[in-house]
């Protein structure tokens, strides 16, 4: 069962879990089948995700133990949903939308140990997605890379990366594009495009200014600037999760709108975790470990990708390779940017790169 939650403010695991996660935890949850909820604070993207994900998990888990679980879930910008968190917010579990948000609960607040990441296969990132365009119906402006979105008259929307991970992201893949064109590098698709004034970093800092003086309004998560940009009718183009992109396009049809994938973009890894202290506390630990074990089995994965998110397991990412479109260079926050601590620390806090350009 779930219950929804809007707030705005606010490999061998695999193999053991392919037979059902909740075999880890079968006998815990027989010796006390009382009804129980989990809370599940997750970014403004993962609202379908979740939602199908929910009744594939509690439905079977109900049947081998007798215990109902119902969850719930809480969605806004990545960021306010890690402060909510650190804040007080009593989370089951954390599905954020990069991993400074969930590092936020140990370095803020000793939520979680310091090697969350190790607990759960791929760095307990279930799932990759990346940044994309979405454009209205015929690609009138003519957007078909980063350089394209500094041309006079367009109008780019996208949220705050001070709240929002998809806006980080996003942040994040124009910079690592911005900064590799050179001197007569940085056009747009076509003749009058924008540039990144000469790459390297004092380029991608221009480029990025620019950028951000073609964007009308800041929301504070992803959902919000889809709203913004779909429901609104604000803006050229939307810099987008490419689940929310594609989702927007398959829900809305008769081709009102189009995905165009840049050359570049950037391989984004949202990760999950147990928060540990919540978890002990509410004695939900083994329930919180089966939920996110789930994401992992087949049957997980194949609900990851239906909902465009790309799975992790080979066999479900073969089987649905023609769904997600081809990019031809994708970067990590790792190698261009050296780790999210490093990419936060420059770009994002207070006094970054991000409040330098937009406050100038």
């Amino acid at each position: 069962m779930t219950v929804r939650i809007t707030r705005r403010s606010a490999a061998g695991l695999i193999a053991a879990a392919a037979g059902g996660p909740w075999l880890l935890a079968d006998s815990a949850a027989r010796a006390a089948a009382a009804p129980v909820t989990l809370l599940n604070v997750s970014y403004d993207a993962t609202r379908e995700l979740y939602e199908a994900i929910n009744p594939a998990f509690t439905a079977p888990w109900l049947a081998r133990t007798g215990q109902k679980v119902t969850v719930l879930q809480s969605h806004g910008g990545s960021g306010q949903q890690a402060s909510a968190i650190v804040n007080g917010l009593p989370a089951d579990v954390a599905t954020l939308g990069s991993g400074y948000d969930i590092m936020q609960l140990y370095t803020q607040a000793r939520l979680i140990p310091a090697d969350w990441a190790t607990r759960l296969p791929y760095n307990s990132c279930p799932y990759t997605s990346t940044i994309v365009f979405l454009v209205r119906r015929g690609n009138p402006k003519n957007v078909r890379d980063w350089g394209d979105l500094i041309r006079p008259g367009v109008q780019v929307v996208t949220p705050n990366p001070k709240t929002s991970g998809a806006a980080r992201w996003a942040y994040l893949a124009a910079w690592a594009w911005a900064s590799r064109q050179g001197s007569q590098g940085g056009q747009g698709s076509q003749a009058g495009g924008g540039s990144a004034a000469g790459g390297g970093a004092a380029g991608a800092k221009r480029f990025m200014k620019a950028l951000y003086q073609h964007v009308p309004v800041l929301d504070a998560g992803s959902r919000g600037a889809t709203d913004t940009f779909v429901e609104r009718g604000i803006g050229d183009v939307l810099l987008s999760w490419e689940n929310e992109a594609l989702l927007a396009e398959q829900k809305l049809g008769s081709g009102m709108f189009a995905v165009v994938v840049p050359p570049l973009s950037i391989l984004a890894e949202p990760p999950v975790t147990v928060v540990d202290k919540v978890v002990d506390q509410r004695h939900t630990r083994p329930i919180a470990e089966a939920y996110l074990q789930f994401l992992y089995t087949p049957q997980g994965q194949q609900i990851i990708a239906r909902n465009f998110y790309r799975p992790r397991l080979p066999a479900v990412a073969q089987q649905y390779a023609a769904q997600f479109p081809r990019v031809a260079q994708m970067v990590t926050v790792e190698q261009e940017f050296g780790g999210w601590a490093r990419a936060q620390a420059v770009h994002f806090a207070d006094g970054g790169t991000f409040d330098q350009i937009y406050g100038q």
